[in-house]
């Protein structure tokens, strides 16, 4: 594979309406973008970093520094013979792992460009069409929630995701089980909002018949997940703790989780996702697939992901006017409830130009 360079490119996407969580507020995105140039195709990886390092301690602006002074390079000096080899060249540099997933991302894309193979191929896909969960951000009172989650059934998700929080939990949940039964499929996303003396609260859950609850203590508190799990009888569902196969290895050993939120980008990459996954089915852990609010490049590639095989739960791969009214590709739908995996080669979509150019806030060409 010979690399020519690579194009950095920040792009400005307005949110539809404000996506609150536990850890702050968003209402638009600055993604960061990478086009990779080889001497057969091009190739685009979306990074996942958000603005100020809240989710994970990344954020965009080291992902830039990082990509720029480190990682391009030195793939750059690698002499890569595939996009497989991007791993092995950045594992002496610690961390970043939303960097590394962006820029394997473009070269796996490129590679697959140039060898007419899709991206959900690779992967291991054994599905064509994925079903569609929702993630329901926290929001100003109750009724309002059920407004909006009551549009999203009305639209076709098959599974709603609820973002929690001390003080929205427990009388939300209860109101949307009232308003909607016992038969919608249902979890909550807590994002490390709680501790372990929150054990006895988050048990008042159980009553509630939820598929999971997700990420409910700090993101390395693995031992405390493990404890919480002999508490609560709701299973424990690990995502920000999960950050390779080796730490998803360790949380099943000691049971801290029974179910684990996938996010290529959280854990190094869609390879290292895919390892991810087969080491979940090989212990009987039913895996999902996670979002980060992506455009439709990232979209495409998680929902090439979630059509694995060991993907058995409806995960976070909503249509693209749930978050956004214009894409920078050609919007994902969602049909009967469900997504069609994208067929054509590598991720199977590309940025529409015009709108690229006009959402675009800067480019950086990086030659290697």
């Amino acid at each position: 594979m010979n690399i020519e360079g690579f194009e950095l490119r920040r792009v400005a996407m307005p949110l539809v309406s404000p996506f609150r969580t536990s850890f702050g507020t968003q209402t638009s995105r600055d993604i960061l973008l990478i086009r990779a140039v080889t001497d057969a195709a091009e190739g685009w990886g979306e990074c996942v970093t958000l603005p100020t390092p809240v989710y994970s301690p990344e954020y965009t602006d080291a992902a830039v520094d990082v990509l720029t002074r480190i990682f391009l390079p030195a793939l750059g000096a690698a002499r890569l013979s595939g996009a497989h080899e991007v791993a092995e060249v950045l594992h002496p540099f610690k961390g970043h792992r939303m960097a590394k997933a962006a820029v394997e991302m473009a070269l796996l894309d490129a590679e697959l460009r140039a060898e007419g193979r899709s991206f959900a191929r690779e992967l291991g896909a054994v599905h064509d069409r994925v079903p569609s969960g929702v993630s329901v951000g926290i929001m100003d009172e109750i009724p309002r929630l059920l407004d909006a989650v009551g549009a999203y059934l009305d639209e076709g998700y098959v599974r709603i995701k609820l973002k929690i929080e001390p003080g929205w939990d427990i009388d939300v949940v209860r109101a949307v089980r009232e308003r909607f039964g016992d038969d919608v499929p249902l979890q909550v996303d807590a994002n490390t909002a709680y501790t372990l003396r929150d054990a006895q609260h988050l048990a008042r859950l159980d009553e509630f018949g939820l598929l999971l609850i997700e990420q409910p203590l700090e993101e390395e508190d693995m031992l405390g997940h493990a404890d919480l799990a002999r508490i609560v009888k709701t299973p424990i569902c690990l995502d920000e703790t999960i950050t390779s196969a080796q730490s998803a290895a360790a949380a099943i050993r000691l049971g801290a989780t029974s179910i684990i939120n996938i996010k290529p980008g959280r854990v190094g990459g869609y390879l290292e996702a895919r390892r991810i996954h087969d080491l979940a089915a090989a212990h009987g852990v039913p895996v999902w697939c996670g979002g980060m609010v992506e455009s439709g490049i990232g979209r495409a590639a998680n929902v090439a992901l979630a059509a694995l095989p060991g993907f058995t739960l409806p995960g976070d791969v909503s249509a693209s006017d749930r978050f956004y009214r214009v894409d920078l590709t050609e919007p994902f739908v969602i049909t009967d409830g469900y997504m069609s995996v994208p067929q054509g080669p590598g991720l199977g979509v590309t940025p529409i130009p015009e709108i690229l150019d006009e959402l675009t806030t800067s480019v950086e060409w990086v030659a290697v």
